[in-house]
């Protein structure tokens, strides 16, 4: 199977309205922003995705909802992108907030074909109204589907053309659950190279979830919110 791609708009070709996505990232750190930058010029809309922030505004998922391309967020945090909250206030935007670590855990149950599980995160709030509640170990638990989507998008920092990737720091972050719960996954990555080059034991997310691959160039490597003292 030819996995390697010319670039990002090659990448997300059958990208069409009403689609679910799956973008990896947490604040500005992994977003695969090419292929971001590559549907908000493509003008596909209608948009599910799945992330755990919108970017920032004009950046990231941001260009995406200051062209309206998004109908509906799945994230658990709104973040510094101001477009995102106003959206969501004024319920232009549909969105699904859910803590982070059932957002991270339904997106590897998808990729391991678990379709549900309990957790203690969320009883007894908004997020647990309407769901199923068990107690184990003499505490409350509620159910959580897993999540899946048609396309998941990820960055790494390294890959071959097998579609092995390995991701860098904390840049790794959403990737790796995401990679393996889309129904087709295109990795971007900042160095491709060839069969064999990478060490195995190094390797994050197999080649057997990858189908679609490119080298990225000119990062930009934002800063989401600079800290100074």
């Amino acid at each position: 199977m030819q996995k390697r791609v010319t670039d990002a708009r090659a990448a997300i070709a059958g990208i069409t309205d009403g689609m679910t996505l799956m973008l990896g990232g947490f604040g500005l750190c992994g977003i695969p922003e090419k292929c971001i930058a590559a549907m908000a010029d493509s003008g596909v809309t209608d948009l599910t995705c799945i992330s755990n922030n919108a970017g920032v505004d004009g950046f990231g998922l941001g260009l995406l909802l200051q062209s309206r391309q998004i109908r509906k967020m799945i994230a658990s945090y709104v973040g510094e992108n101001a477009e995102f909250e106003r959206q969501m206030l004024s319920g232009d935007l549909e969105v699904d907030l859910i803590p982070q670590g059932s957002l991270a855990e339904r997106c590897r149950a998808g990729g391991a074909g678990i379709p549900a599980f309990f957790t203690p995160a969320g009883y007894g709030t908004e997020v647990g109204e309407g769901k199923e509640v068990r107690e184990f170990g003499g505490k409350p638990h509620i159910l959580e589907t897993a999540l899946t989507a048609d396309f998941a998008i990820v960055k790494a920092w390294k890959g071959d053309t097998d579609g092995n990737l390995i991701y860098k720091g904390t840049a790794r972050n959403f990737n790796p659950v995401m990679a393996m719960a889309g129904r087709i996954t295109i990795a971007e990555v900042e160095e491709l190279v060839e069969p064999g080059e990478l060490d195995p034991n190094q390797i994050h997310t197999p080649g057997v979830f990858v189908q679609r691959i490119f080298q990225g160039r000119d990062y930009e490597k934002r800063i989401e919110k600079r800290t100074i003292r």
